[in-house]
C-alpha cells in the first residue's frame, strides 16, 4: 500500500528536499507551501499535491488538511513532517528583542505547529502503516548563543511539545521524534555574515553601545562559521532515514557540529558544558 506523508514549509530548502524525495520514492505526498508561492521547482518532474498552507492560519490549516482526507478517501495519513519555520525574525540580544517579531515567531514555530498536528491527527488515528510526527527543532536547543533567544526558546517549545506528544500518542501507535539539525545550507542561512551583522544594525544605539563590544564578535564568529553549513541534502536523507525506523527515539541529532554533544552532556556536569561552550565562542 503506497504511504501518504504532508511536508509543511516544502517551498524550498529542506522542505521541498524531503517532499520530492518522498514523491520520487513513491510516497503519495502532500506539500504545504504558502499561498501564492513560486512551486515550480518542488512540482518539477515529480508527482505530488501542493496545498496553500500558512501554518499561522489555523482554518486555512484545516482546509488544507480536509484535503487530504478527501484524496486518501479513509486511508490515513501515515507521515507528518513538521519543517515550516522561521530564524531571521526576532534576533539580537534580548534586551533590545521586538516584541511583535517575538510573537510572530512563535505563531509560526511554534502555534503554526499546533496547528498542523491538531488539524492532521485525526487522518494519523487512521493509519494502519506506523504513522509517525518528525518535528523540527533545532541543535541551538544545545548551544544557545547570543542574540537568538526567542528562535531558540521557540525550539525548546517544540522539544517540550513532542515529548508531551510522545506520551499521549503512544498508546495509539503514533510516535513522534525531534530533529535538531546543526546549521544548513539553505536559504535561511544565506549570506549568514551579512545576517549577523543586520543584528547590530537594527539594534537601538543605547543597547547597542552596551553590548557590541563584548557580543559582536560572538555573532560574528557565528557567521563566519555559517559559511561552512551543512548540505541540505545530506541532513534531508538522514531525516528520511526515520520513516523506516522501528521504534523513534525522542529526538535525533543531525549535521556534524551537533552529533557529539549528547555524549559531551553526559559526560560532563552542565556548568562545565557552559564554561567549555563559552571558551569555544570566546564568552567573557
Amino acid at each position: 500500500m503506497t504511504r501518504s506523508a504532508v511536508v509543511t514549509g516544502a517551498a524550498m530548502g529542506m522542505g521541498m528536499l524531503m517532499a520530492r524525495k518522498l514523491a520520487s520514492r513513491g510516497w503519495r505526498v502532500f506539500a504545504g507551501v504558502l499561498p501564492g508561492a513560486d512551486t515550480r521547482d518542488l512540482t518539477n518532474g515529480v508527482d505530488l499535491t501542493v496545498i496553500a498552507q500558512d501554518v499561522t492560519d489555523a482554518p486555512m490549516v484545516r482546509a488544507g488538511a480536509s484535503r487530504v482526507a478527501d484524496a486518501l478517501g479513509g486511508q490515513g495519513l501515515d507521515l507528518l513532517i513538521n519543517n515550516a519555520g522561521v530564524a531571521n525574525i526576532a534576533t539580537g540580544v534580548l534586551e533590545a528583542v521586538d516584541m511583535t517579531e517575538a510573537r510572530r515567531l512563535f505563531d509560526i514555530n511554534v502555534f503554526g505547529m499546533v496547528n498542523v498536528i491538531q488539524a492532521h491527527l485525526p487522518l494519523m488515528h487512521q493509519s494502519r502503516q506506523s504513522p509517525r510526527i518528525i518535528n523540527f527543532a533545532s541543535g541551538a536547543v544545545r548551544v544557545p548563543l547570543p542574540c537568538s533567544a526567542i528562535y531558540n526558546m521557540s525550539k525548546y517549545a517544540v522539544e517540550g511539545m513532542t515529548n508531551t506528544l510522545r506520551y499521549e500518542l503512544s498508546p495509539f501507535g503514533i510516535q513522534a521524534t525531534s530533529i535538531e539539525p546543526g546549521a544548513v545550507a539553505t536559504a535561511m542561512t544565506a549570506n549568514p555574515v551579512e545576517g549577523t551583522a543586520r543584528i547590530w544594525e537594527r539594534t537601538p544605539p543605547e543597547i547597542r553601545s552596551r553590548y557590541e563590544a563584548r557580543i559582536r564578535p560572538i555573532t560574528d564568529d557565528l557567521g563566519r562559521r555559517l559559511l561552512d553549513s551543512n548540505d541540505p541534502d545530506v541532513i534531508t536523507d538522514e531525516v528520511l532515514a526515520l520513516v523506516d525506523v522501528p521504534t523513534l527515539k525522542p529526538r535525533y541529532m543531525v549535521a556534524k557540529e551537533v552529533r557529539m554533544l549528547p555524549l559531551m552532556q553526559r559526560l560532563l556536569s552542565e556548568s562545565a558544558f557552559e564554561r567549555l561552550i563559552a571558551r569555544q565562542f570566546n564568552i567573557q
